[in-house]
């Protein structure tokens, strides 16, 4: 192999691996962010960690898409309580892309307790002490490449 070879094949082998990690999320500020005023620095912090932002909307949801957002958990006790609290006021619903976006969310979000979650997350620094009331955390990212595809659909189905 040549050297120029050797060049555009790394060439190809890097570009090819930057594609795959480049991903899409949702995010949503939940109805305690969204009151509390919150949203801003969601973003601020998203942009600041080298997300881009790809579509941006501020909705109350309908029952149909908490529904179908929250499918999976149909019939599990925190399921109504959860569908409840969504439907309370509006939500500030994003698309981000970016490399390793997901996990990279997941991690700035921090756990879903905002008790626990770590200071310099956004539920360690922003979220309150809820009690029980563990959906109240501020945010929502996705999990998964597939629940993020699925979410963006229900949420700004002119991008599925």
């Amino acid at each position: 192999m040549t050297g120029e070879q050797a060049r555009g094949c790394a060439r190809s082998i890097r570009v090819g691996a930057v594609s795959e990690q480049i991903e899409r999320s949702l995010v949503l500020v939940k109805p305690d962010g969204y009151r509390r005023g919150l949203s801003g620095e969601v973003l601020r912090r998203i942009e600041a960690k080298g997300y881009t932002l790809v579509a941006l909307a501020v909705t109350t949801p309908t029952a149909e898409q908490l529904a179908t957002h929250y499918a999976e958990h149909e019939g599990k006790p925190f399921y109504e309580p959860l569908v409840e609290f969504m439907s309370s006021g509006p939500v500030t619903a994003a698309v981000i892309e970016g490399h390793g976006c997901i996990p990279g969310f997941r991690a700035l979000a921090g756990a879903t307790d905002p008790t626990a979650a770590l200071p310099g997350t956004i539920r360690g620094d922003l979220g309150r002490d809820w009690g029980l009331k563990v959906q109240q955390n501020i945010v929502h990212g996705s999990d998964s490449p597939e629940s993020a595809a699925r979410e963006i659909g229900i949420w700004f189905p002119e991008l599925s």
